[in-house]
This record gives structure tokens, sequence and C-alpha cells, in this order.
């Protein structure tokens, strides 16, 4: 099944808007971006959360020190990370929080995104990769690219994290988008399906269980304005639940 994260909440309205509607999780943009909120605010939102959503906390070479606080505090109970950060920093973080983490990669080129694959964080999150631009961006990437990316880390043999997908999905092309993920996925798959040997064998069960995309990360475009759209946020929400209802077992 796939979940859905909207990101970059700033005000007690739109935490009002997400609560009607419980995606699984949000997301407290805490790096200097145009949807930055400060601590207090972000606790005051995460009072008034719904408790079956998630807080997500969104950093770009933040002082561990203060995501920990973030942590301890039950600001947030899962940690994004779109800076630098090094397998060592998000090895000690998990550590220290024993709470989610997510390494987003930036999608520009196939190279790049082998580079930067993290064996240390729970899930990946693949975003646009737009010049000077953290994230949130709305535009979309190459799904070529992040499929070629994934077929040649499982031609490796490297484990593939379960990821968040995001960069310029809406409700009028998530569908569309999951949709030729998971056609590659099982296209990959059905070359190994008459497999003979043990090997083989191995490689169509990894395949099978691993480059899953657990989750749609979805922020401009649940937006009109700049604002959080309750209508937007509604049918983004209803599409992907929609697909999953259809989706074979």
């Amino acid at each position: 099944m796939t979940k859905v994260k909207i990101c970059g909440l700033k005000t007690l309205a739109d935490v009002e808007k997400v609560n009607r509607y419980l995606p699984e999780y949000i997301g407290f943009v805490f790096a200097d971006t145009k949807r930055f909120v400060t601590d207090e605010q972000a606790l005051r939102m995460r009072k008034a959360l719904d408790k079956r959503i998630q807080a997500v906390g969104v950093f770009i070479n933040e002082p561990m020190e203060h995501i920990v606080e973030l942590c301890d505090r039950g600001v947030i109970n899962a940690v994004q990370l779109h800076g630098e950060e090094s397998e060592d920093y998000i090895r000690e973080l998990r550590q220290e929080t024993d709470t989610t983490v997510i390494k987003a990669v930036k999608v520009q080129s196939v190279e790049p995104v082998l580079k930067r694959m993290s064996q240390e964080a729970d899930y990946m999150l693949f975003d646009t990769y737009k010049k000077g631009e953290p994230g949130g961006t709305g535009e979309r990437f190459s799904l070529d690219i992040l499929k070629e990316s994934l077929k040649k880390l499982r031609v490796c043999g490297q484990a593939i994290k379960p990821y968040f997908l995001a960069g310029g999905l809406h409700w009028q092309n998530v569908t569309e988008v999951l949709g030729q993920m998971e056609c590659n996925t099982f296209r990959e798959c059905n070359m190994f399906a008459d497999c003979n040997t043990f090997a083989e064998r191995n490689v169509f069960a990894e395949c099978n269980t691993l480059a899953e995309c657990i989750a749609v990360d979805v922020s401009t475009g649940v937006e009109t304005d700049g604002i959080k759209d309750e209508k937007k946020i509604r049918q983004f929400i209803e599409n992907v639940r929609n697909m999953n209802k259809v989706r074979p077992l």
C-alpha cells in the first residue's frame, strides 16, 4: 500500500485540513526555505495534529543536537535529511534518537543517484534536482533515470531501501507516476519468473521485495498561491487510496 506525506505545513489551518483526510505523514520544514517553521510553531501544530499522523522533520545539514532535541520534545517522530549528511551522521542520529530516518536524493543522472544511496537510512526519498534549490520545486524529474538507477543497483546485488517518491506530484498525475514505477518493477521481476537456478531465485525474491515505493510526498501540488488547498489535499489522497484498492495483492 502506498502511503501519503503532505509536506510543508505552516499553520494550524493546514493541520485542520490534513486532520480531515489523515495522510500517514506530514512534514515540518526546519530548513531555510519558504516553508520554514520555528520549533515552537511546529510544536503547536504537532499538538493539534491527529495522533494517527506521523510528523516528519525536514532538515538540510542540521546540527544533530537540534534534531535530537526536537525528537526528545515530541515535536517530530521521523527525520528527513536533504543535505550532505554522511553515513556516519545517519548512523549516529539513529543511535541518538531511535527514530525513522529518510535520506533524500535529487535525481539528476544515474551515477549521482547510485553514489548517494544510503544503507544507514530506513528509507530513501527521490526528489527533483534543480540547481540552488533544496527541494519543494513542484517540478518533475525523469522517471527513466530513477528506473535505470534502481535497475543497476539490483544488477549489482545492492539492497534498495523502500522509498518515498517526490517531485512535482499532484492529484492529476500521481496515479500515472505510480503506475509507471510499478510497471517497471513488475517488468524487471518477470525477467526471473521462470528462474531455475538458486541464484536466479534469489534475484527474483529480492526484486519482489525491494525497490518499493512506500509513499508519495507532495507539497506544491496541494497548494494554491502558496497556501495548502483542502480540495487538492482531498483529491490527492483519494486518488492514491483508490489506486491502492485496485492493486493486485
